[in-house]
């Protein structure tokens, strides 16, 4: 067997394992060391790569915004930050058709400028806002359908975990990505509300109404999400001043949280340890995965496949957009089985290749960029794509009275609200291109 077909067959292989329920990071480390042993016929190179490749990789500096990230997202969550956008939106959307469900959205778009992960927003805003969602009597399903499709948001907004990885994967720069990813992101958010708005029209029964609030009541619920403006003003306008580099602007952002936190007596003796505690499993196992996917992909570089397949796809004469097309389609199957980070490593030292090797009429570092925050948008439209979408699971386990195929059934209005986004950005990639400098 050649190294390139060792290569191909890697693949089912890799996901014959993560289907038995093996660790993604632990999946990708067994089949980058065996496969490197296979190609070389011995394991000299692999073992030597468990010190090099160790070392390469966690001595990257980007590396350390991942921790700070998180670490601030825990902070914001003890500092009531999530409570209080809730109620700011709740209070100018809630007597609005279906506007608590908007104002959920709202909230989690805040909550996902101050927090990197998709997961945690979800759950954290499912807690402050599922009661109230049942308090005004809104259908299960649509309830968990909408926390679902508003947790995507919490990596959609920068900052975000997922683009800080993708940008060291790919030697892009974070802050442009940052930066080309808020009008998605906020395109994402006022999508799901018109896909709110027309759910509760096609099933009126499944929404209640809730009196509007006095003014003096919505400019003080206003008043009390200043911690998460000033957070986020401090933290993105400070590394777009030049004040200082996304890894110092993520520990700003993490002391800044922690501050407020304590200051609202969230942050305890307890809790601060508990924050450490969860920042580091976190971080752990992200970083394990890292090291998992870089073993993988020195295997998948001495068998050639990235290159061979890059070849291969340009010699089929097909358009550039019909492949990028087949390459999102790819995620959005994947993202049914797989959380996003995993996607990433495992696929983008694969397709980036590709993607770099065909003409889109961008300039290579706006084809990255584009390339990047199109994948960030369809790994997190499969997390809440029936049959088997992650996020339905977690966010459905929150609230086991309603049944699953409740859930399906709302969520396929976010879904195609997500997929129409898709077909703008790939038509029009000035929409995510306009704001970078030059």
């Amino acid at each position: 067997m050649s190294n390139l077909e060792i290569g191909i067959w890697s693949f089912p292989a890799l996901l014959l394992l993560i289907f038995l329920r093996v660790p993604i990071g632990l999946a990708m480390f067994s089949a980058g060391f065996t496969g490197m042993w296979l190609v070389m016929g011995n394991t000299r190179l692999p073992m030597a790569q468990l010190k090099d490749l160790a070392y390469s990789t966690f001595s990257n500096y980007s590396l350390s915004i991942v921790p700070m990230f998180l670490l601030m997202g825990y902070f914001a969550t003890l500092g009531g930050m999530s409570q209080a956008l809730f109620k700011a939106a709740e209070s100018w959307l809630g007597h609005r058709r279906g506007g608590v469900a908007m104002a959920a959205i709202g909230a989690c778009a805040g909550f996902g400028a101050i927090c990197g992960s998709s997961l945690a927003t979800a759950a954290t805003m499912s807690r402050v806002a599922l009661p109230e969602l049942k308090r005004y009597g809104y259908d299960g399903g649509f309830s968990t359908a909408t926390l679902a499709a508003g947790g995507t948001l919490g990596i959609l907004i920068p900052p975000s975990v997922v683009l800080v990885i993708y940008a060291i994967l790919t030697e892009q720069n974070i802050a442009k990505l940052f930066l080309a990813a808020f009008v998605p992101g906020v395109l994402a958010a006022i999508g799901y509300m018109i896909a709110v708005s027309i759910y509760v029209r096609v099933n009126p029964k499944s929404a209640g109404v809730r009196e509007p609030q006095p003014m003096s009541d919505r400019i003080r619920a206003m008043i009390d999400v200043w911690p998460v403006l000033l957070v986020f003003v401090a933290v993105v306008g400070g590394i777009y001043g030049g004040i200082f580099t996304p890894t110092e602007g993520a520990a700003v952002g993490a002391l800044g949280t922690g501050i407020i936190a304590l200051v609202n007596r969230g942050l305890t003796w307890r809790t601060l340890l508990e924050s450490f505690t969860d920042t580091a499993r976190s971080s752990a196992m992200i970083f394990f995965i890292v090291l998992g996917a870089a073993f993988y992909n020195a295997f998948l570089a001495r068998t050639r496949l990235p290159q061979e397949l890059s070849s291969w796809v340009v010699d089929l004469g097909l358009s550039p957009v019909a492949v990028l097309a087949v390459i999102l389609i790819v995620y959005l199957i994947l993202g049914c089985f797989m959380d996003s980070l995993s996607m990433i490593l495992l696929t983008i030292p694969i397709f980036f290749p590709v993607i770099s090797a065909l003409d889109f009429g961008l300039s290579p570092e706006n084809t990255a960029i584009w390339f990047g925050i199109l994948v960030l948008i369809v790994v997190e439209v499969g997390l809440i794509t029936p049959p088997v979408g992650m996020n339905l699971f977690v966010i459905n386990a929150m609230d086991p009275e309603t049944p699953m195929v409740k859930t399906y059934s709302a969520v396929l209005y976010y879904v195609i609200s997500d997929l129409l986004r898709v077909v703008l950005l790939v038509a029009f990639p000035a929409i995510t291109l306009f704001l970078l400098p030059g």
